[in-house]
């Protein structure tokens, strides 16, 4: 994604000059199968972009490129669509749900407060889901929050059979059933955190963000309250748990950089 306002967006650059967002998108190879946590942008928003609408496309400028997809770079690795039997998504905003209807087989978890969003908006949420992405009916499966507590966090255990141990950890406010996902890896964790926060910056110690990014998190929101309080568990497992957990968010390209 290209929206112009660098130095607004992302601290450095032109007022005009286009900076770069990404949607990181994790693939989990267990010994069942493979699960994807958000899915970015699918192979129906290449085709058709006017399905995200034109506001979006007009300010956040996506590159649609079908190559970027997750069912394309999943089938560059030597998987098919088939063996994704799982996806567990953040949140269903429309850059992160696009690429669902490429993997119809696979089961959807996500928080029931998110389901209940996306299938009844109020009138602020409507732009943010897209019916298209759900229109192939996918095998929803939701999750309550609750059950055993992670660095504080609530936490709900995903797929109790695999020997990948995922765990969803709910972080509403950016919308109202926003989740964190934690995968164990090795003797530590992963959290993939969504859209918590936008830069990694704003989860240091002092926490930093540009005005503009600041500006859109808080016009995107739909608890801000909820939303700050989050950012400010975030920030302190951040601190105190750094050689435990490892945070990255879904938007910051400098973040889980493929070595």
């Amino acid at each position: 994604m290209c929206p112009r306002g660098a130095r607004l967006l992302a601290g450095e650059g032109g007022l005009i000059e286009p900076t770069r967002l990404v949607c990181h998108c994790l693939l989990i190879e267990g010994a069942e199968g493979l699960v994807l946590v958000d899915t970015g942008f699918g192979e129906g928003d290449v085709r058709t972009p006017r399905q995200l609408g034109q506001p979006f496309r007009g300010l956040v400028r996506p590159r649609l490129v079908a190559g970027e997809t997750a069912h394309a770079q999943i089938l560059a690795r030597g998987f098919e669509p088939g063996d994704v039997r799982h996806i567990i998504t953040t949140h269903l905003d429309l850059d992160h749900s696009g690429g669902l209807p490429d993997f119809p087989g696979a089961e959807v978890h996500l928080l029931g407060l998110e389901l209940s969003a996306a299938m009844k908006p109020s009138l602020r949420e409507r732009t943010r889901y897209i019916g298209a992405h759900w229109a192939h009916n996918p095998r929803w499966v939701e999750h309550q929050p609750g059950g055993e507590e992670w660095f504080g966090f609530e936490s709900v255990r995903i797929l109790p059979g695999s020997d990948a141990e995922i765990l969803m950890i709910p972080l509403p406010g950016h919308t109202r059933g926003h989740t964190g996902v934690a995968i164990r890896d090795g003797d530590g964790w992963l959290l993939h955190c969504g859209d918590a926060y936008f830069r990694d910056s704003e989860i240091r110690t002092p926490p930093s963000s540009p005005p503009g990014l600041a500006l859109f998190e808080a016009l995107t929101v739909i608890d801000n309250a909820k939303r700050r309080q989050n950012l400010e568990r975030l920030r302190e497992l951040a601190l105190r748990h750094s050689e435990e957990v490892r945070l990255v968010c879904s938007h910051d390209p400098a973040t889980l950089v493929e070595n």
